[in-house]
């Protein structure tokens, strides 16, 4: 029987598919959107024709009619050979991925207070295809096992340790899947193995992360507790002075206010009052308006005080990598970044950097730069559908 891998992403509102053969081909991808919302929708990459959805759909429901339209357009068989799922938070518990059975869903479950938006339905849709494939494997991949190699240096917070000890209050990191990637294709590029390769590598999409890998190893991220931590994001202020918590609560603003300020109405929404959309803020920054030009500027200038301090865990430096949407996409953002660091000796070349690396495996680095920079598009999908194929082999 030919290998078909399922690979599922069930974010807070939407919920992504892709189905890879053994030859790790994407053959098929599908996304729902606004779920749990009146105008919920839901459609197959490269197709016009809607997947149709009950009001205010479910994750449960949205998977249950994308996994049908995948039977029904003859995309996907019966079952496939295996199903690999996107986990946010595996907490301590999780190092690896693993092979999902009733013990792995209770310490997901376990670890919901962590990620309130995300476990929760990362469960039901595993819920939901060991319904529709009672008989095939399944894997979880978690964000945060990638980093579980940080040592106690770096996740621990400044705080009494019983907050750790009792409480699990440390920094977890994010974006596991797309920072091991990034390390392995480096490697390729550069002509190294994963385990003699260190890089800085920068997730930049509407979630951002920065993480210092040495010697295929994460050894620091930006993200923490939860994926607020860290660099400016599209919607997320990132790094903030606490006092501020104390502050806005004096004025009147509630935990949910201010909780709901932090995740969803700051970052580059925030900042520029338009959009957290880079190529949008770029345009309006061309037109004059000034708040885009100035949250852009924010974004650069944090992320290149976050790459000067991820290579203090570093004891050499193989590239400084760039991916996810705004990192493999965003011309003007790497340009101003790498600006910041000409004290470290990084230069761009404009007219490669204008082309995202396409036309020199990835390199955008000038000649007389100190270390090399790489342009490499993320794909956590792959990943995923890598270790589910992997697990279900030994199954």
């Amino acid at each position: 029987m030919k290998q078909s891998i399922l690979v599922v992403n069930c974010g807070s509102s939407s919920l992504k598919l892709a189905l890879f053969n053994g030859k790790e081909e994407k053959l098929a991808s599908a996304i729902a959107e606004r779920l749990n919302e009146q105008d919920a929708f839901a459609r197959i990459d490269g197709s016009d024709r809607p997947v149709p959805l009950p009001g205010s759909a479910t994750h449960k429901q949205a998977l249950e009619a994308l996994v049908k339209a995948f039977q029904e357009w003859e995309l996907m068989p019966e079952a496939p050979t295996a199903v690999g799922h996107r986990v946010v938070h595996g907490g301590e518990t999780f190092r690896e991925a693993v092979l999902i059975n009733n013990d792995v869903v209770e310490a997901i479950n376990q670890c919901a207070d962590l990620a309130p938006l995300h476990n929760p339905v990362n469960i039901t849709g595993i819920e939901a295809t060991r319904k529709l494939f009672p008989g095939t494997p399944q894997t979880a991949v978690f964000d945060t096992a990638y980093h579980q190699t940080l040592e106690p240096h770096a996740y621990l917070y400044a705080l009494p340790e019983a907050y750790y000890r009792d409480w699990g209050v440390r920094r977890y990191g994010f974006h596991g899947t797309s920072h091991h990637f990034m390390v392995n294709e480096a490697a390729r590029l550069l002509g190294k193995t994963p385990a003699t390769t260190s890089v800085v590598s920068a997730h930049l999409g509407n979630g951002c992360s920065i993480t210092a890998i040495k010697d295929g190893i994460s050894v620091d991220t930006s993200m923490g507790l939860t994926p607020l931590e860290g660099l400016m994001m599209g919607t997320r202020s990132g790094d903030i002075d606490p006092g501020v918590f104390d502050y806005l609560n004096s004025q009147g603003m509630t935990l949910a206010d201010i909780h709901k300020l932090l995740n969803h109405n700051s970052g580059l929404l925030g900042v520029s009052g338009k959009t957290n959309d880079m190529r949008t803020l770029c345009e309006l920054a061309d037109q004059g308006h000034k708040p885009s030009a100035i949250a852009i500027d924010i974004f650069c200038f944090r992320l290149a005080k976050y790459v000067a301090a991820m290579m203090v865990s570093l004891s050499q430096l193989d590239a400084l990598v760039f991916t996810g949407g705004i990192g493999e996409n965003s011309v003007r953002v790497r340009e101003k970044t790498l600006n910041h660091l000409k004290l470290f000796g990084f230069a761009g070349n404009a007219e490669l950097n204008k082309h995202n690396g396409s036309h020199s495996d990835g390199r955008i680095d000038a000649a007389d730069s100190r270390y090399p920079v790489l342009v490499i598009p993320t794909n956590e999908e792959l990943v995923i559908a890598r270790e589910a194929g992997r697990l279900a082999s030994s199954h």
